[in-house]
C-alpha cells in the first residue's frame, strides 16, 4: 500500500501564506534539489486548486526552463494530478484531471492500488485527509520568518500524534521536518 504525504512550507508560525495571500518568504533555491528527489518516488498527486494554479507553471516544455530546474519539472509532470475544484470546469493543463468533491473512500481505495506514494498539496484539501485519517506522513518546510496570520498549514479541527522521522537544516535557515502520523485522536 502506497503513503498518503503532505508536504508545504509553512512560515515559523505554522502559516503557508500570509494575509495577503503571498508566500514569497520563502527560499526555494536553497531546497529545490530535495525537493525534486522528495517528490521523485511520487506517482499521483491530490492538489487544491489555488496550489495547482501555481504548480500548472511546471507543465511547459522543458527546454522552457532553467537548466537548474528541469529535472523537477520532469519529475513533476511524470506524476498523475488529481485536482480537486468546485470552480474548475477541465484541467487547464494536460497533466490533471478535475475531481468535484474529496472522496475520503476513494484515495484509501487509490492507496490500496498505487505502486507509488501520493503526494497531497493545499491546506484545506490536506485538512479533509487529515480529517479522514489518510495521511501517512508529512513533510514541513519551517522557513525562518513570522508571516503573523494567513493561511494555516493545518486546518484540522482533530489532534493528531506525531512521530518525529526526521529533519534536516537547510543554510537560509529552514528546517525540513519529517514526521510519520499516528493517528487522530477524535473528540467527542
Amino acid at each position: 500500500m502506497s503513503k498518503l504525504i503532505y508536504i508545504t512550507n509553512a512560515s515559523l508560525d505554522g502559516y503557508i501564506e500570509d494575509k495577503t495571500g503571498a508566500f514569497d518568504w520563502g527560499n526555494p533555491d536553497q531546497v529545490f534539489d530535495f525537493i525534486t528527489e522528495l517528490m521523485r518516488p511520487i506517482g499521483t498527486h491530490l492538489l487544491g486548486r489555488r496550489l495547482y494554479e501555481t504548480m500548472a507553471h511546471w507543465d511547459g516544455p522543458l527546454e522552457g526552463y532553467p537548466p537548474e530546474h528541469r529535472e523537477f519539472a520532469r519529475v513533476w509532470q511524470k506524476a498523475e494530478q488529481i485536482v480537486f475544484s468546485r470552480t474548475l470546469t477541465r484541467a487547464p493543463t494536460r497533466i490533471a484531471r478535475v475531481e468535484r468533491e474529496f472522496d475520503p473512500e476513494a484515495t484509501r481505495k487509490l492507496k490500496r492500488e498505487s505502486a507509488h506514494d501520493i503526494f497531497i498539496g493545499g491546506a484545506e484539501l490536506a485538512a479533509l485527509a487529515l480529517e479522514s485519517d489518510l495521511v501517512d506522513e508529512c513533510h514541513l518546510f519551517l522557513h525562518p520568518v513570522i508571516v503573523g496570520g494567513g493561511k494555516p498549514a493545518f486546518r484540522t479541527a482533530i489532534r493528531q500524534n506525531l512521530e518525529l522521522l526526521d529533519t534536516r537544516r537547510f543554510g537560509t535557515g529552514a528546517i525540513h521536518l519529517r514526521y510519520r502520523l499516528r493517528g487522530a485522536i477524535r473528540k467527542a
